[in-house]
């Protein structure tokens, strides 16, 4: 089994390079870098040539800083990689020149030329090795699964069958149309994704990851649980920007978890804090990562919409893991870091407060309309102004372009991933499978809108394994969002449902990516760890199932059933907790835990009988434990 997870969660490693060939792809990244600014903010490009050239020097610094697996050079490309350096830069080059006559030739009716057809077969080929090195064999297996279904499904018996699609049609849509390759994944990729993780790298350059540390540390660090509260706070503000539940528990688990297992914690539940406020990033506003701009253009709902939509539940997902380790860390008796160790408040505001500025910036601006792209430019500007009020964050111009290369080589993978999501997208447009997978999809739930549910997160969560957030993302919306939008739910409904479950699949068992990654910094067993962090964040799983239901917690509707939603909610992720955890000053017995998840469970789903009964639920929890039966006897 565990070579199994190996396998599928494999990929090549990062190089590192040195001397002149360091200093030029680093330059290069830069440029890539300012061409992106360029082109999305300065002066308009035709959508096509501008993805076709991004994605053509993507996959050429790509193939130059991973390796093709984990036994690959590190230290230096291999002529087989130069070859697929060559091969990126060619097939761009192609595409480019030939993107006038591309552009105006109508698809299907006008045949594909000889060179049309290698190019297009090479860059297939391309972006298969790049996923394979980036991913791993999870999304690529998914993408080769389907290829061999476009080519050959045609001879499945009954439903799953469809009318024959030959090579030629294969790559005129998959490679000529906005409908495969150059879809909404890769198009998010080039534009939005791309600005707003150059806004979180040149804010964590200028200093602001350390004062976000810094701010968590004042703030709980001295409490009981101190250092798996750092860790809560922490991996949620950098998770929000950074989009990838795995680069944030690289990114601050290398901090948190060693002092977690320093004061107390064990390997497991220090990995397990980190997976599970990590993961959450991606769902806390103001970005909520690369997957929410997907979602806005896959379904044409407003950007800022999703982000108000995002802020109650993602406040519950952290309440609920702040209240568990909270709970826990008085349950095994874990004190927080000395008070001579934390930061002072006042002096960690003074060295850094002005960076809370640029996130300000960026919720004002999104809330008054401005475009995506507008708002990570502004914010990363903003960012900038900041850091050259002081000396000591002041960043020069090598600085700069420093981070403007990270941006570049941070985005190889996910520019990876959106191409191979943009290949099964095209598939399964050209075959008519989404439609098909719905209708199997009631069969199994014999018209049971919870068993659609429950089975639709079951899939997302699958889809999602081994994947990218936004791969995992788009993927599910594309198979399991036909199946929810036949239902009475609205579309914001359906797809923040989707987004939660894929993004959940980071830290689900088996294939828990994020869990892997901590497993090395905590040298813990990750399945152990996917667990834990599965158990400190069980209100992510529920509360999808509310809104969908009831859509006041995204903050949709009167503001009374709003207020109500938002209180039941918060009042019911407490006494799960409670239940989950099993201890309020001292360890809870078995009915007073299933009382009070029993009541947890009623109130996040609001209705005035689910309250009655949470409300009956939580007084016989009290009856049920000894300290609270004798504090309300005097009320009797």
């Amino acid at each position: 089994m565990s070579s199994l997870l190996n396998l599928l969660t494999e990929t090549g490693s990062r190089r590192t390079l040195s001397g002149k060939l360091k200093m030029a792809v680093h330059g290069c990244a830069a440029l890539v870098a300012l061409g992106v600014i360029y082109t999305t903010t300065i002066v308009y490009i035709d959508l096509f040539v501008m993805t076709i050239v991004f994605l053509s020097a993507i996959l050429a610094l790509l193939f130059m800083t991973i390796s093709p697996g984990p036994l690959g050079r590190i230290d230096r490309p291999s002529i087989i990689d130069w070859v697929l350096v060559a091969a990126s830069i060619l097939v761009g080059i192609y595409f480019y020149l030939e993107s006038g006559r591309i552009s105006q030739r109508i698809t299907l009716l006008f045949p594909l030329e000889t060179l049309d057809v290698i190019a297009a077969s090479l860059l297939l080929l391309l972006t298969v090795e790049a996923t394979r090195r980036t991913v791993g064999v999870g999304l690529t297996s998914v993408v080769m699964i389907f290829l061999v279904y476009n080519l050959w499904g045609h001879g499945l018996p009954g439903g799953l069958g469809f009318r024959e699609v030959s090579y030629q049609h294969f790559l005129d849509i998959m490679m000529f149309t906005s409908d495969g390759l150059f879809g909404v994944p890769l198009r998010v990729a080039a534009t939005y994704a791309f600005l707003f993780v150059m806004f979180g790298t040149f804010l964590a350059k200028a200093g602001g990851a350390e004062f976000f540390y810094n701010l968590s540390s004042a703030i709980a660090g001295h409490r009981v649980g101190g250092p798996a509260k750092i860790s809560v706070i922490s991996s949620g503000l950098y998770g929000t920007m950074s989009g990838s539940p795995t680069s944030d528990v690289v990114t601050t688990g290398s901090i948190t978890i060693p002092i977690m297992q320093r004061l107390g914690y064990s390997k497991q539940l220090s990995g397990s804090v980190e997976v599970a406020a990590s993961t959450g990033g991606s769902l806390l506003p103001p970005v909520m990562g690369s997957a929410a701009f997907i979602m806005a253009e896959y379904t044409g709902i407003d950007y800022r919409d999703i982000v108000i939509a995002g802020i109650i539940p993602a406040l519950l997902y952290y309440l609920c893991v702040y209240t568990q380790v909270h709970l826990r860390s008085q349950k095994l008796g874990l004190k927080g870091i000395p008070v001579d160790e934390t930061p002072r408040m006042r002096q960690t505001m003074k060295n850094g407060g002005l960076f809370i500025v640029p996130l300000v910036a960026l919720s004002i601006a999104l809330v008054m309309g401005f475009s995506p792209t507008y708002v990570a430019a502004v914010a990363t500007g903003v960012v900038l102004l900041v850091a050259a009020v002081k000396p000591s964050t002041r960043m020069s111009i090598v600085k700069i372009w420093g981070a403007l290369a990270e941006t570049t080589l941070r985005m190889v993978s996910v520019v990876a991933a959106c191409a191979a999501a943009g290949l099964v997208i095209g598939g399964i447009s050209m075959t008519g499978l989404g439609g098909k997978f719905a209708d199997l999809v009631f069969l199994l739930a014999a018209d049971s809108t919870v068993m659609v549910l429950i089975i639709s997160a079951i899939l997302a969560i699958i889809l999602g394994m081994g994947m990218p957030t936004p791969s995992a993302f788009i993927l599910a919306a594309v198979l399991v969002g036909p199946t929810l939008a036949s239902l009475d739910f609205s579309v914001l409904q359906s797809n923040m449902f989707i987004l939660y479950f894929a993004v959940l699949s980071a830290m689900t068992p088996p294939v828990a990516v994020a869990a892997f990654a901590a497993a090395a910094i905590a040298d813990a067993k990750p399945l152990e760890i996917a667990t834990g962090a599965v158990r400190l964040a069980i209100t992510a799983f529920i509360v999808p199932f509310a809104f969908v239901y009831g859509d006041g917690l995204l903050m949709v509707g009167d503001w009374d059933t709003i207020l109500v939603s938002c209180v039941t909610a918060v009042i019911g992720v407490i006494l799960l907790s409670l239940g989950v955890e099993g201890y309020l000053r001292d360890k809870l017995a078995a009915p007073a835990r299933w009382c009070f998840v029993g009541a947890g469970l009623l109130f996040i789903f609001p209705s005035w009988f689910a309250i009655g009964g949470a409300v009956i639920l939580a007084i016989g929890a009290c009856l049920f434990t000894p300290h609270l039966r004798a504090a309300i006897k005097p009320v009797h």
